[in-house]
């Protein structure tokens, strides 16, 4: 176990797929000697991507988790996903870790999943470093690269090294620090490295870079700046430790460029990781809630000497043993034998093992402290973003936000004899996943599942056959369509039933629309305090009968008239009458009959998902793949050159796209490409 935690770095490499993330992650495995040979991901003998279906496709699928040593330093590492539908597993990574390495593809520039899974990381204010990979690739450019970075994320990033050359030319880096060319023997797979003066052709172009580096490090500080405008030279160790500092603060981005596959400025990039991105020590405190007051803001001192708590961001189900919890543990020291509660539950689990993981491997500890990675086996209630705890000092972090399906498929057992072994695997699947979903359809007597793209709903028919020896039919994807009201309504409804126990509740409310709001439903008969406002409401009305009254319309609202999920509407709850037999079970039905009675009278829309479509191709072929998408109801928003290729923006209805990738394939002689990403709904 790492005690120093000044040496541990909890980080995440993401990028856009096929930018080289999983390609520099076995860089990284390789330099440090933690494995021999260095896997290829095309061959499918990455060591990261263990996952059958991982190697023949030759993509990620599942973030793997793998630590690694160098010179003293522990590096977790999780290569997350690139493609648009495993978004989710980049969502949950960022939430632990403390900081990542985005890949930018020296070709493509900033893509739309980089765009994505920055944004994702912006979100759970994580420090990055760039590396600007495939130098060695027709088109590349390192300086369109960063200046891409700088128009899209408006941000600073800093170059810390130029490339030298490009292309077929591209054989080193400069590093702007040291003020020296770097070489990487190719006969060593990069192992073996040269440090040489600067080329005298490049020397301008090195100084000019390094006065912008170090105009960049000065204004971090008054101390530096006022030092750098005397004229006196700042130190190594003063430039890198003003970068560790403004790359945690984020005010400045480190930039460096290499290409993986040709093992080109990768240790350069591991050094940078530990010189620039923070260990768990430089994150002093984490911000929780009381379980039972979530008004209530309780600050978690990040050390081991505070109670035990932790993160669960990932369930896995391992064949070997079972269910696997993967946490992330912010404060304190578990051990084998410890009870944690779930926070906001009554639930505990006993902590039976704990393991280390090194991508589809693991090693069983007795102890784990804050600030590491672990897996958890045989824990029968955490799920993922839950927080597990000190039973005796409760605390609740914020959970993880997750993408919503978007495409439905059905599915069923091959025989009546594997029925109740799929629902199994069902289930178990979409305990590990929280984009995926199934159910049972009340009309059809069909089991339904749903995911956030047609690739996602593949891999998981493909592991019910491969992990759970379910054989499955399953039918065309179909597009999860959602409702929503263009109109707003009062309504009144009362339910009163004199046979059996008698029962009374009387509920008038508003329904009316909240773009952007998802269901919500509110009342303004409580007062500042929360307690029921006498003003407005009968005396004998109860809080339980008010209680019951937003359950009923949140419930009447999971279904609109067409039999799809409601968004974007808000029910508020206007007046409640009392009368004999007040019950809340009443009043829930009548909240419930008004709710519905609204929604048929509120002028019903419904919503189709929309996506946005990157798609890549050559400049022959644009005429007709606009012409293409224009058929299918997208909306060009924009045509980019980049390199030699043109790159062509629009947004599209999901219905429209199913089969694209033949058709696209079809229109460009199989040269063009494209990705796609949810974007929002909007009326069909």
């Amino acid at each position: 176990m790492q005690h120093d935690k000044s040496k541990i770095r909890n980080i995440g490499i993401m990028a856009h797929i096929d930018a080289g993330k999983t390609t520099t992650t076995e860089r990284f495995l390789f330099y440090s000697g933690y494995i021999h040979k260095i896997g290829q991901v095309d061959d499918g003998t990455a060591f990261m991507d263990f996952m059958e279906q991982e190697k023949e496709r030759g993509i990620t699928i599942m973030s793997a988790v793998t630590p690694v040593e160098w010179n003293g330093n522990t590096i977790n590492i999780i290569d997350t996903p690139g493609h648009v539908d495993f978004t989710a597993e980049v969502q949950r990574s960022l939430r632990v870790l403390d900081g990542a390495i985005a890949v930018v593809c020296a070709v493509g520039g900033v893509q739309p999943q980089t765009e994505t899974v920055w944004h994702q990381a912006d979100e759970y204010n994580v420090p990055r470093i760039v590396f600007i990979n495939k130098m060695d690739r027709i088109g590349a450019s390192f300086f369109r690269v960063v200046d891409d970075i700088r128009d899209k994320f408006t941000c600073n990033p800093v170059p810390l090294q130029i490339p030298i050359g490009a292309e077929d030319t591209f054989v080193g880096i400069i590093d702007l620090i040291a003020m020296k060319a770097v070489y990487f023997d190719i006969a060593s797979q990069g192992v073996k490295f040269a440090l040489k003066d600067i080329p005298t052709e490049l020397l301008e172009q090195a100084n000019e870079y390094r006065n912008i580096l170090l105009d960049a490090v000065a204004e971090t500080s008054d101390a530096l700046l006022e030092k750098y405008l005397a004229g006196e030279a700042l130190t190594e160790i003063e430039i890198k430790s003003a970068l560790r500092i403004a790359t945690k603060e984020r005010t400045i981005v480190p930039v460096l460029c290499g290409s993986s596959l040709r093992n080109i400025g990768v240790q350069p990039l591991i050094e940078a990781v530990i010189d620039y991105l923070p260990s768990p020590l430089d994150h002093k405190e984490i911000t929780g809630y009381d379980p039972k007051d979530l008004e209530k803001v309780k600050t978690i001192k990040m050390i081991d000497d505070e109670a035990i708590s932790a993160l669960a961001f990932k369930i896995v189900t391992d064949p070997y043993v079972g269910r696997l919890t993967y946490a992330r543990i912010y404060s304190g020291c578990l051990k084998v034998g410890d009870s944690l509660l779930i926070a906001g539950t009554d639930k505990k689990e006993k902590i039976l093992k704990i393991l280390n993981v090194h991508a589809n491997k693991r090693e069983e500890v007795k102890e784990a402290s804050s600030g590491e990675l672990i897996a958890l086996p045989g824990l029968k209630f955490a799920g993922t973003g839950d927080t597990l705890c000190d039973p005796h000092k409760p605390v609740l972090y914020e959970k993880i936000r997750f993408s919503e399906p978007v495409i439905n498929q059905a599915i069923e057992a091959k025989t009546l004899a594997d029925q109740d072994k799929l629902l199994e695997a069902l289930k178990r699947l979409a305990d590990e996943d929280p984009t995926f979903r199934f159910s049972n359809d009340a009309d059809s007597g069909q089991i339904i599942i749903s995911g956030v793209g047609e690739l996602h709903l593949e891999i998981i028919v493909d592991r019910l056959k491969r992990e759970f020896n379910v054989e499955a039919r399953v039918g065309n994807p179909q597009v999860a369509y959602k409702e929503t009201i263009t109109a707003s309504i009062v309504k009144e409804s009362q339910f009163d039933r004199s046979s059996g126990k008698n029962m009374f509740g009387w509920v008038k409310l508003n329904l009316k629309p909240a773009k952007g709001q998802g269901l919500v439903i509110t009342t303004d008969l409580l007062d500042k305090k929360g307690k029921l406002d006498t003003d407005k409401v009968d005396k004998n009305i109860t809080i339980e009968m008010l209680t019951g009254a937003m359950e009923g319309a949140r419930e009447a609202l999971n279904v609109g008239t067409s039999g799809f999920p409601m968004m974007d509407v808000e029910a508020q709850i206007l007046e409640m009458r009392y009368g004999d037999d007040a019950d809340p079970i009443a009043y829930k039905i009548a909240a419930s009959i008004a709710v519905k009675d609204a929604t048929r009278e509120a002028s019903p829309a419904l919503l189709e998902p929309v996506f946005a479509v990157d798609i890549t191709c050559p400049s022959d072929y644009v005429g007709d793949v606009i012409a293409d998408m224009n058929s299918r109801k997208g909306r060009i928003e924009g045509v980019e050159l980049r390199g030699t290729t043109q790159h062509i923006k629009c947004i599209a209805p999901l219905s429209e796209m199913f089969g694209y990738v033949t058709k696209l394939r079809s229109v460009s002689q199989g040269r063009a490409s494209y990705s796609m990403m949810f974007s929002h709904y909007e009326p069909k």
